[in-house]
């Protein structure tokens, strides 16, 4: 089973408007509702695809409920730790020519809540697979990551981890399955810029050097380049098609990933599983789905 943490979820509201006068009351042409998170979405794009999966991670309020009951209705488990106070957070997106993101901060999390969590995830077996994906709320504390693989190491559990800097680095020593930098990401992570595919090959050999098993580098319009768990390197494209929705793309990237790892366990076939599902939410107003993913395989292939 896949499990994903998601300690921040939101309800992503997107406003269209033909233009944006501040000061001034502005009307949409159109609007359309989300609801997710990283983890979470990881966790809708693998139930698409037929992988097994259950949500993890912290809801508030009627608007938490919302965010449960949508990530049910996409068929996907979940056991979310319900919040005493609060609401879980709405990010508002004013899309005119460019965007403008209004974002949420998000509720407390009482170390009681994180106890619970820290419950729910003593549950998981030798065999599972543990995806902890985005940034840190202020509430929790910034070692949360390095505290869960800490206490699930040495249990036969297989972690994929896809953060920044100091959160992805600290993890390294539990030896992650999987970690998905972007060239950026990775770069600020050697300290310096990489202009070059066997630049982005080095700095993520250090990064297996460090613990890593697998290190997927994403390079936006330019491709990804993978160096897996046998000490090979794969270079692969990007799906075409017209850009709609940039959010998720990443997130679908890791569920294709280990969606091809389980489906084939065969590493050349899981990045292109990834690709095919990072482009199929990229070319769709929401997340990926299985009929798009499959065409674009086939292009890929």
């Amino acid at each position: 089973m896949i499990f994903t943490v998601t300690f921040n979820p939101a309800i992503d509201y997107v406003m269209r408007l033909p233009r944006l006068v501040p000061g001034a009351t502005n009307r949409s042409s159109e609007e359309e509702i989300y609801f997710g998170g990283k983890g979470i979405n990881v966790s809708v794009v693998l139930r698409r695809l037929g992988v097994p999966t259950k949500a993890l991670g912290f809801v508030a309020g009627f608007t938490g409920e919302a965010i449960e009951q949508a990530t049910l209705a996409e068929g996907v488990d979940c056991d979310f730790v319900k919040l005493p106070q609060g609401f879980s957070r709405i990010n508002v997106k004013i899309k005119c020519g460019g965007e403008t993101e209004l974002n949420g901060q998000g509720p407390q999390i009482p170390q009681t809540a994180i106890d619970e969590l820290f419950e729910k995830l003593g549950r998981l077996e030798k065999g599972d697979t543990l995806v902890l994906a985005g940034s840190i709320p202020n509430t929790l504390p910034g070692d949360i990551y390095e505290r869960i693989l800490e206490k699930l190491d040495g249990r036969g559990i297989r972690f994929v981890v896809d953060a920044t800097r100091d959160l992805l680095v600290n993890v390294l020593k539990y030896h992650p399955f999987l970690i998905k930098p972007n060239n950026h990401e990775l770069g600020e992570i050697v300290g310096k810029d990489l202009n070059t595919d066997e630049e982005i090959v080095a700095a993520a050999q250090k990064l297996r050097q460090m613990g890593a098993e697998n290190v997927l580098v994403s390079m936006a319009g330019s491709g990804s380049i993978l160096l897996d768990g046998n000490g090979q390197t794969h270079r692969i494209g990007v799906a075409k098609g017209k850009l709609v929705n940039s959010v998720g793309a990443g997130d679908s990237m890791v569920a294709g990933f280990l969606a091809g790892c389980i489906l084939k366990s065969d590493y050349a076939y899981a990045l292109k599983l990834g690709t095919a599902c990072g482009g199929a939410t990229a070319f769709s107003p929401g997340l990926a789905d299985k009929e798009t993913v499959e065409r674009l395989l086939k292009t890929l292939e």
